[in-house]
């Protein structure tokens, strides 16, 4: 009898999505937001900040600066007292008036929903426009932040530690449309399950798939069973 071929690396890249799906069927954004704009300061003050701590700073934050006309006539220090407990503040702050004026001169105040404009917002690299991108519903992309890139590696996905190359690595796996909810899944397995220092891979519902690249073999078989159910977001609907 002949050994079966081996998975090819899409068909794999896709069985590891449905996994994490039917594991996360409600993974989604973790940041609180009712419109575009408030999404996207959101995105900005989201790095190197963990959700939570965003979600505690923007209700008033975003009650001070209704519309980017109000963040277009203030000056970061304006900003300060509402941000002031997240990391790198002052250049959020910054590049969130910075955005605004663009949003004011060149969109009618409105954020732009297309990638080559989000990107030339101050402030707004590749990773942040993906993820406007993508849940503005705007376009298909395929956001990789700190989770996404360091699961592609431990997947096998990609030996990339350049986001942009991994994101070109992850994207040609999967088709267009599954792009932004396999982000999703990534960052919240990432989260929950798949941790950096240690992975919880004895409960994991893709470790026979997973390649566990840099993963200590006490980790592989060792590790404490993750919750089998995520916590629930905690993120506002949108009207």
């Amino acid at each position: 009898m002949l050994a079966s071929a081996p998975m090819s690396e899409r068909t794999r890249a896709g069985k590891v999505i449905d996994l994490l799906g039917e594991a996360m069927p409600d993974a989604r954004i973790e940041l609180d937001f009712r419109t575009d704009l408030e999404l996207l300061v959101a995105v900005i003050l989201s790095a190197q900040a963990r959700d939570v701590r965003v979600n505690q700073a923007t209700p008033a934050l975003f009650a001070a600066f209704p519309d980017a006309s109000a963040y277009a006539a203030a000056s970061p220090e304006d900003l300060w007292p509402h941000v002031r407990t997240l990391g790198l503040f002052r250049n959020k702050a910054k590049a969130i008036v910075a955005a605004a004026r663009v949003l004011v001169e060149a969109h009618g105040g409105q954020v732009p929903r297309t990638r080559e404009a989000l990107e030339a917002l101050p402030g707004v690299g590749r990773k942040t426009a993906g993820v406007v991108l993508v849940h503005l519903g705007a376009g298909h992309a395929f956001p990789v932040d700190t989770h996404v890139g360091r699961l592609a590696r431990r997947l096998g996905f990609s030996k990339a530690t350049d986001p942009d190359r991994v994101e070109e690595d992850l994207s040609a796996l999967l088709p267009p449309e599954r792009w932004g909810k396999a982000h999703q899944l990534l960052v919240w397995h990432g989260r929950r399950v798949c941790h950096a220092a240690k992975p919880a891979c004895a409960g994991c519902v893709v470790e026979k798939l997973c390649r566990k690249v840099g993963v200590a073999a006490t980790a592989r078989s060792g590790a404490a069973r993750p919750s089998s159910r995520p916590r629930a977001s905690r993120r506002r609907a949108r009207p």
